[in-house]
């Protein structure tokens, strides 16, 4: 290899017949790693992106295709770094070369990275739901945030390249971060209340919900600040997500959509009870928006003082057809009813006068 070099130099040095020894070296150096950074850019591109377009992710090609020129132009640079930190320059032509160089690099992988992470979008469907906005918002506060955070560390990594003192960078840094946290304080709560709801999935764009305090209605949107849900008389509730976070709720939408609704109905003394759970059956089973599975069920409740209850079990496809179809059953069930001659009673009070006899008084 010694004698490969020294072969190189006398061929430099037969061209350029000017330059010494140390020169030719540097000339060397230089064109070596420009050889090891092509050697590198075809690396990535035959072998890393011929293994990325096998898998079914899009991710692995973006990050592939992110490193590939900063790894190319940060060996490439590392040549004349060599050169630079070999060749010992007077000062300060030694330290303005070696840090400019430094910073070459470090702006190699700043720059592209900070726009990296602008330009980065999930487009896998397990990674981010249509349905789940809060998941959009969320990853898009994260790449704001990490945005920043990369700029920062950017400009701090330069600084110290040229050993510019950090300290009241720093301490004027703390100061703000807390007068910004005792500002925002009830935003940064509500913040990580909706990435608590997030995480645990606890309901999403489109589920009925019912909150501890009584309201329901289906959740319109989720954001990083609050809830909203609109509820059955299209009545816009908004909600802070740190009161979401602790709160009790119902959600009618899962595990599964299907919702089962409960019918009570009442028929009088003496009736056949098999044959009405029959026809209370048929009757749902006839309703275009009851669930065919699980099957529709009528079973008795109780006696009553002027009827005997049973109840109605159907299940709809979605929590929304709750009120329509208990308002088409409840039709159905009267009309059909009146037909076969089962009686709906009413309940009835009778009164008896008794007539108490008393001396009269002369």
């Amino acid at each position: 290899m010694e004698h490969v070099n020294q072969q190189i130099r006398i061929y430099i040095h037969k061209a350029f017949y000017f330059l010494d020894k140390n020169q030719a070296d540097a000339i060397i150096t230089i064109l070596s790693y420009a050889l090891l950074a092509k050697i590198a850019s075809i690396f990535v591109d035959k072998a890393l992106k011929r293994l990325a377009a096998l898998t079914n992710i899009s991710f692995d090609d973006q990050v592939i295709a992110f490193i590939h020129k900063p790894v190319c132009l940060t060996i490439l640079l590392l040549g004349p770094l060599h050169v630079a930190v070999g060749y010992q320059l007077p000062a300060p032509w030694n330290f303005i070369a070696i840090n400019f160089i430094k910073t070459l690099i470090i702006m190699v992988w700043w720059l592209p990275t900070a726009h990296f992470i602008s330009t980065f979008k999930f487009q896998e469907p397990y990674l981010l739901s249509e349905k789940a906005k809060i998941g959009r918002e969320v990853f898009l506060l994260f790449r704001n945030v990490l945005r920043i955070a990369v700029i920062v560390l950017g400009i701090v990594a330069i600084l110290m390249v040229w050993d510019v003192s950090l300290t009241p960078f720093f301490a004027s840094a703390g100061i703000a971060g807390i007068a910004v946290a005792m500002a925002a304080k009830d935003s940064l709560s509500n913040f990580f209340g909706g990435i608590s709801i997030f995480m645990d999935k606890s309901y999403k764009v489109g589920d009925y919900i019912i909150l501890d305090s009584g309201e329901r209605g289906e959740v319109v949107d989720i954001g990083i600040r609050s809830t909203r849900i609109k509820t059955r008389d299209d009545v816009l509730i908004t909600i802070p997500n740190s009161i979401m976070a602790n709160a009790k709720i119902i959600n009618e939408s899962a595990p599964v959509p299907r919702f089962r609704i409960r019918v009570p109905v009442g028929v009088a003394y003496g009736s056949d009870l098999d044959d009405v759970s029959m026809l209370l059956e048929e009757i749902a089973l006839g309703d275009p928006d009851v669930a065919r599975s699980p099957k529709p069920r009528a079973r008795v409740r109780g006696f009553g003082e002027s009827a005997i209850g049973l109840e109605l079990l159907c299940w709809v496809n979605e929590p929304s057809l709750k009120g329509r179809v208990i308002h088409q059953l409840l039709k159905r069930i009267d009309r059909t009813f009146k037909e076969k001659g089962i009686d709906i009673p009413v309940p009835q009070r009778e009164i008896y006068f008794k007539n108490r006899g008393g001396t009269k008084e002369e």
